[in-house]
C-alpha cells in the first residue's frame, strides 16, 4: 500500500461541504467508491473569470486533476485491507483566483474494498512414476490470491483418475496403476481443479498437467517386513517378500538376484513367484553358530537391473542367535520317557506273573494235600522208645514203641501247614504286589498321557516327573515279593507293548 500525507479532516458529506465557490457532483454518495472503480468529474467555480485548481494529499493515490478542474481517480486494489473492509481518504481542493487569492476545501472519499477472486497461473507438469505415491505440491506461486484471503483448493470428481487424491490444502497425491501409467505414455492427462478464496467464497478454475517421469529411473524394491535388521534363531525361518516395480514402466524390469557375506546362504533361497513378486526364504540350522560364538549377523544386498542396467540395492542384516538343537533334545527326552515307561511296562508285567503264582500258592495253601499227616505228640515223663517185635507168620517187622508216661496225640494238619508256609503270608504279598501294580498304572497312564507331545517334554518338570515315577517304580517293598529275575531285552521291545499297558503312549513325532 502506498504511503501519503494528508490533513485528516472530519467526514463531512460532499454535499454540505461544497460552497458556491466550488460545485462538486451533487449525486448522493459520489465519493463512495469501490477499489477499481473510475470517478472523474470537473470541478467548477462560482467566480468569474479565470480560476486555477490546484488538489493536495493525493501523494501515492494516482490522483489525476489538472489545473482546469478535470479530476480522475481509480483507487487501486490495494488501498483497503480485507480486513477493514473500508477506508477514508481526503483531499483538499484549491482554487487561485485572478486577485492572487486562494479558496480551500476539503472532500473525503470512502473507499470500500472489493474481493478479488484467486490467480492460477500455469503449473509446472507433474511427472509421475509407476506404482510409486507421487506427490505434488501446488504452490503458492502459481496460485495466490491478490487480497491475501486464505485459500480452499476443491477437486472436480469427474476430472480426478482413479485413486488420485488432491487435499484442501492443494496437495495431489497419485499412484498411479500399471494400466493408468501406460495410459499416459504419448498422452498426458490434464486435470481441472477448483480455488476458492475464504470467506467470500470466489472462484477460479485452475489446470494441471500429468505426464509419464521423462527421467531413466531405476527399479525399485520393496521388502516386507520393512525392517533393516531381522533377529532369528537358529531354527527359525526367515521370510522376506520382494515387490519389484519400476518407475518407467514394470515391462523395464530385467533381473533380481543378491550378494551376501556368508556363502552359507544359497542363491536357491530367492524364489520367482511372478515375474515382479519373489520370496526369500532361508532357515540356517543347528550348525549355523559355532558353540564359541553367541550369535552370527551376515548382510544381504538385494538388486534389481532394468533394460537399461540402472541398479537398485536394498541392504539387510541378519542375526543368528545360537539355539539348542531341538531336534536332538526331543529325541534324547522321547528316550526318556520311553524307557522309563519301558521299565514300568517290565515291572508291571513282573508283578502280573508273580500275581498268577502268588494266587496259585494260596489256593494250595487253602486246599491242602490229602492223605499227608503228622504227629504232634507231647511228651510227658517219658523214658524212651523201645523196640518192638510183632510175630506174622508171613512177614518180621520191628516198629518203636512209647514206653513210660508219653501222651500221644494224632492230629490233621491244617492246610496251611501242609506245604510249610503261612497263608497269611501270602496273602500279605498278594495285597503289596496290588498295591505296587495299582500304583504303576496310575502313575505310568499320567506320565504317558502328559508327556506324549514334544512341547511339554521341553520343560524343567519332565525331569521332575521322571524321578516322581522312578521312585514308584523302586517301592522298596518290591523286595519283599521275592521276584524272579527277569529281563526282557529292551531292543525288542515295541510300541504296541507299551501301548497296551499304558493306553496314552504317543509314539517319537517325526
Amino acid at each position: 500500500m502506498v504511503t501519503f500525507l494528508a490533513v485528516v479532516f472530519a467526514k463531512v458529506p460532499a454535499h454540505c461541504q461544497t460552497t458556491p465557490s466550488f460545485i462538486f457532483p451533487d449525486s448522493i454518495g459520489w465519493n463512495i467508491l469501490k477499489e477499481n472503480q473510475e470517478l472523474s468529474f470537473d470541478l467548477k467555480s462560482t467566480h468569474p473569470g479565470w480560476v486555477n485548481f490546484s488538489i493536495e494529499g493525493t501523494d501515492g493515490l494516482e490522483v489525476e486533476f489538472d489545473s482546469l478542474g478535470h479530476f480522475s481517480w481509480t483507487p487501486s486494489f490495494n488501498l483497503v485491507d480485507r480486513v477493514e473492509k473500508t477506508k477514508d481518504f481526503t483531499f483538499i481542493f484549491q482554487q487561485e483566483l485572478p486577485d492572487k487569492t486562494r479558496e480551500k476545501k476539503e472532500i473525503t472519499f470512502t473507499i470500500e474494498h472489493v474481493n478479488r477472486p484467486p490467480t492460477v497461473e500455469e503449473l509446472p507438469i507433474m511427472y509421475v512414476r509407476q506404482t510409486s505415491l507421487n506427490n505434488y505440491q501446488i504452490q503458492g506461486k502459481f496460485v495466490y490470491d491478490l487480497d491475501g484471503d486464505p485459500l480452499v483448493f476443491k477437486s472436480i470428481p469427474s476430472q480426478m483418475p482413479e485413486g488420485a487424491i488432491l487435499s484442501s490444502l492443494g496437495q495431489f497425491t497419485w499412484s498411479p496403476s500399471r494400466s493408468q501409467f501406460a495410459s499416459l505414455r504419448g498422452n498426458p492427462l490434464t486435470i481441472e481443479f477448483i480455488v476458492q478464496d475464504q470467506p467470500n467464497k470466489a472462484e477460479t478454475h485452475g489446470r494441471l498437467k500429468i505426464a509419464q517421469t521423462q527421467q531413466d529411473l531405476p527399479p525399485e524394491i520393496m521388502i516386507v517386513p520393512g525392517d533393516s535388521l531381522f533377529t532369528i534363531k537358529e531354527d527359525e525361518t526367515l521370510n522376506l517378500k520382494l515387490y519389484l516395480s519400476d518407475p518407467n514402466g514394470d515391462d523395464e524390469v530385467r533381473d533380481i538376484g543378491f550378494i551376501t557375506t556368508d556363502k552359507r546362504i544359497p542363491q536357491n533361497a530367492l524364489k520367482e513367484n511372478t515375474s515382479l513378486q519373489y520370496e526369500f526364504t532361508w532357515m540356517p540350522g543347528y550348525s549355523f553358530v559355532d558353540d564359541t560364538q553367541t550369535a552370527v549377523t551376515s548382510e544381504i544386498v538385494f538388486f534389481a537391473l532394468d533394460k537399461s542396467n540402472n541398479r537398485m540395492e536394498r541392504e539387510i542384516r541378519i542375526r543368528v542367535a545360537d539355539t539348542e538343537n531341538l531336534v536332538k533334545k526331543d529325541a534324547l527326552q522321547f528316550q526318556k520317557y520311553r524307557s522309563s515307561l519301558v521299565d514300568a511296562m517290565i515291572l508291571a508285567q513282573q508283578l502280573d506273573t508273580n500275581q498268577k503264582k502268588l494266587n496259585n500258592d494260596y489256593k494250595k495253601a487253602k486246599k491242602g494235600k490229602k492223605n499227608r499227616s503228622i504227629v504232634n505228640a507231647s511228651l510227658g515223663a517219658a523214658t524212651g522208645f523201645t523196640p518192638i517185635v510183632v510175630n506174622d507168620p508171613t512177614q518180621a517187622k520191628v516198629i518203636s514203641g512209647i514206653g513210660g508216661t508219653t501222651v500221644l496225640t494224632f492230629g490233621t494238619l491244617e492246610a496251611t501247614e501242609v506245604i510249610g508256609r503261612s497263608k497269611e503270608g501270602i496273602l500279605e504279598k498278594i495285597k503289596i504286589s496290588i498295591d505296587i501294580r495299582n500304583k504303576i498304572q496310575a502313575s505310568g497312564d499320567e506320565f504317558a498321557r502328559k508327556y506324549a507331545l514334544k512341547v511339554p517334554r521341553r520343560n524343567t518338570e519332565f525331569e521332575k516327573d521322571i524321578e516322581k515315577f522312578r521312585a514308584v517304580l523302586n517301592d522298596q517293598r518290591i523286595v519283599l515279593l521275592e521276584l524272579d529275575a527277569y529281563s526282557k531285552d529292551l531292543s525288542k521291545v515295541n510300541d504296541r507293548d507299551i501301548k497296551k499297558i499304558f493306553v496314552d503312549y504317543a509314539e517319537e513325532q517325526k
